[in-house]
């Protein structure tokens, strides 16, 4: 520690000299955390460019599917068949191909149903010892191959390695060529609310009906991509799938009572609807409100007099699609409305059992609505004719269509957290659709590109519904808990989806939190939005990585954020900034006399009550929300507020010394006040400092200063500032908007001891050394 005698000059003016003891700590790895990722990102190339976009030979396969499949609802058997046209778009020939065969995760020797470590906790359920007793509960599931041959019915070799599969071609595919195989297979449909898995069946015990959710369910080509070859990354039941971009005929063959929803446009709802129903099906095309197509009645004769004989075959067409997946159950009620995106019609449905009516009837196919509009707005505009929304007690998504859950009790009633985790997933899942059906990133390598930014966009998608309503993830606050984990509890979110100990907060929070900083923190919402877009427009229907988003963020914002990227995605420091001390001043002609300082009064911790950032800007941009253009989205829960109380401190300031002395040289600068503020990085994570002024004669003000005032000492900084009027408080991170996992260190609850000041007319020497980071001394030596 030494002591240094400083002089503050003011401009060009004589100076305001005062004595300060100062603690001066050494700084640490000077720059680390702005330094540019160099290295870290793989080189730029004719594929991929430097700006993030795809470059100029960009390239990328395609498949395409016609696929037959019987549903055996007696057996519980799924037959199918498919014809694959493999289009080598690439400049490497191909001596094999990869399919992916997502059911044998169900075997008994599938390696991820025992590397995970188990326990035993008491008391026991039975879902535990299903789990412990897993060999003998999956006999008989995975998938059967019957036969992979050629166009012409020659038989081709293939090696099975658990959920892959590699077929060997009599002759290597060229660059620009195309191959055709064929396939047939099939699999026990496994209980899924039983044995898990995403596809599957769910039987109900009051009426023995079940619903069908048949995704993940054919052999599927594996992406071949320029940046890691076949990505034949196992399938364990966590991180999802990368697929290829083609054209889907798809006809399934199920009991004739059943009701379909899938991927696609169906191109025989002639046949298979009855004549009231393709009549309601045509008047919900122009319907601005939901049309019921099966009625709740209709599907519950269905379900107590089941036609268990006869059958039907519907056919589905999809264009542009990654994947495609399909519900099928006689219980099935189904609404539908049409929308416009961009010009263009989109069928927004539902499809839910009775268990579900009271919630699904009123918001699924809404709020289905909803979420295309708004993502349509934040990314590019939806383009494929169909957006579904299946009840399946479940959360999962694929190309317009997705399973998600919302049953009620069994009297029609519902809990508030029950509607919004609907509605919450619903969005979610229907938002999938954009990433990454659309923005077509790899899962099963990083998570956080679909999951992470698809919760980020459901995030401003339930703020458009309803600002008051309750995101579990998005703003920062709903962050710290985790960010304030042991480091041996935490991954960065870089970390490869199968290793992740936290998913749900690595994969899904975290990089939403990160990404509404950047667009309400960092960047700024104009600057944010345009580059967001940007990188949706470039990618859209092709395959990103981590580069491609982090340089397009760059590139069309001309904001330098490497420091962000390193910080929140490649690290797993938390943001802590601590307002250490507040030394006050102030510029006063006149005697010296005592002052005292009055006593104030400030709600919790001296912030005012809390409204996260985003909220507020919303109400501020007069932003009409959802549950105010249509009203009949408000039930009981939206009027029913508890009472809340806020508890008040009242803080009492202590008396100090103001040594006051005559100049006429600063009559300028009279009644002034000077506040120096000392601020420790405690958390590592480097952020900018948001300080709000909380004045004696009421009034506010919020303060922003960039990170980049970590760039010279990542761990200390001091800053001074001038200011009209007295300072009643000082709040750092006024609306909780950065993640600080620490507030208590946030706040200046107590007035110091204001320090003496001498006014010098003619002198504007600086003692002790200068300092060209302290900002008043900068001041002076450029003038």
């Amino acid at each position: 520690m030494r002591s240094a005698l400083l002089t503050i000059c003011l401009l060009s003016a004589p100076a305001i000299l005062f004595s300060q003891n100062i603690q001066n700590n050494p700084t640490s790895n000077h720059g680390n955390k702005f330094e540019q990722l160099g290295t870290i990102l793989p080189d730029p190339n004719t594929y991929r460019t430097a700006s993030g976009a795809p470059g100029h030979e960009y390239w990328q396969q395609r498949a395409d599917y016609k696929i037959t499949a019987f549903l055996n609802e007696k057996d519980l058997i799924l037959e199918g068949e498919e014809e694959i046209t493999y289009y080598n778009n690439s400049p490497d020939a191909l001596s094999y191909l990869w399919l992916q065969l997502d059911e044998n995760q169900h075997l008994p020797e599938a390696e991820s149903n025992n590397f995970d470590g188990s326990n035993v906790d008491a008391p026991l359920t039975t879902g535990d010892l299903n789990g412990l007793n897993f060999k003998e509960n999956l006999q008989g599931y995975g998938v059967n191959i019957i036969s992979v041959t050629d166009a012409k019915g020659n038989s081709l070799p293939y090696t099975i390695n658990y959920t892959m599969m590699r077929v060997d071609l009599p002759a290597v595919i060229k660059a620009k060529g195309k191959y055709v195989l064929k396939i047939k297979w099939n699999y026990k449909i496994p209980e899924r609310m039983k044995i898990g898995g995403r596809g599957g069946y769910e039987k109900f015990a009051d009426d023995g009906q079940s619903v069908f959710t048949i995704t993940q369910w054919y052999p599927r080509m594996c992406v071949y991509s320029d940046f890691q070859g076949w990505n034949n990354k196992q399938f364990t039941g966590r991180g999802e799938f990368a697929l290829a971009f083609g054209n889907f005929d798809v006809t399934m063959k199920v009991p004739a009572d059943h009701i379909i929803g899938a991927t696609g446009v169906c191109t025989n709802y002639s046949k298979v609807l009855t004549k009231t129903e393709l009549s309601r099906w045509k008047q919900a095309q122009t319907s601005d409100s939901p049309i019921l197509i099966v009625t709740r009645e209709e599907a519950l004769a269905k379900e107590k007099n089941p036609n268990l004989t006869g059958y039907k075959t519907w056919n589905f067409k999809a264009e542009n699609v990654r994947d495609f997946a399909w519900g099928s159950s006689r219980k099935f009620v189904w609404d539908a409305m049409g929308i416009k995106v961009d010009g263009k019609k989109v069928m927004c449905m539902s499809y839910y059992p009775d268990e579900a009516y009271s919630l699904y009837s009123r918001y699924s196919t809404k709020v289905v609505a909803h979420t295309i509009k708004v993502y349509s707005k934040f990314t590019i505009p939806y383009a494929y004719p169909v957006a579904i929304s299946v009840e399946a007690s479940s959360g999962m998504e694929y190309p317009m269509i997705s399973f998600n859950f919302g049953r009620t009790e069994p009297d029609g009633t519902y809990s508030e957290a029950t509607k919004y985790g609907m509605i919450g997933v619903i969005i979610h899942e229907v938002g999938h659709n954009f990433f990454p059906m659309i923005i077509n990133s790899d899962e099963r390598q990083w998570s956080w590109m679909d999951e992470g930014l698809n919760t980020f966009v459901q995030f401003l998608t339930e703020q458009e519904f309803d600002n008051n309503y309750p995101s579990r993830r998005g703003p920062a606050n709903k962050m710290t808990d985790y960010m304030r984990l042991p480091a041996d509890q935490l991954e960065p979110i870089m970390t490869n989806s199968e290793n992740i100990i936290g998913f749900g907060n690595n994969a899904y929070g975290k990089p939403c939190t990160a990404l509404n900083i950047l667009r309400e923190t960092i960047m700024g919402r104009e600057l944010f939005d345009h580059a967001f877009k940007e990188y949706c427009k470039r990618w859209a229907y092709k395959h990103p990585t981590p580069a491609d988003f982090f340089r397009t963020m760059e590139d069309a914002s001309g904001i330098d954020l490497d420091w962000f990227w390193r910080g929140w995605f490649y690290d797993i420091q938390p943001v802590d900034i601590s307002m250490d001390s507040v030394k006050a001043y102030q510029v006063v002609l006149g005697e010296t006399l005592p002052v005292k300082m009055d006593t104030f009064t400030r709600r919790g911790n001296n912030r005012k009550e809390y409204e996260h950032v985003s909220r507020i800007r919303n109400k501020e941009s007069g932003m009409v929300f959802l549950v105010d253009k249509d009203t009949s989205l408000r039930d009981f829960y939206y009027f029913y507020k508890p009472e809340e109380t806020a508890g008040k401190e009242m803080i009492e300031n202590r008396y100090s010394n103001l040594e006051k002395l005559a100049t006429e040289d600063f009559k300028k600068y009279e009644g002034k006040f000077i506040y120096e503020l000392y601020f420790t990085n405690k958390g590592g994570l480097v952020m900018p400092i948001i300080i709000q002024w909380n004045f004696k004669d009421g009034t506010s003000e919020v303060e922003r200063i960039s990170a980049y005032i970590w760039r010279k000492d990542e761990q200390n900084v001091v800053k001074a500032f001038v200011k009209d009027k007295e300072v009643e408080s000082i709040v750092l991170d006024p609306y909780l908007e950065t993640a600080d996992i620490d507030t208590k260190n946030n706040q200046w609850p107590q007035l110091p001891k204001l320090t003496r000041f001498e006014l010098f007319k003619n002198k504007t020497t600086v003692r002790g050394g200068n300092n060209a980071n302290n900002p008043m001394q900068k001041a002076k030596m450029t003038n």
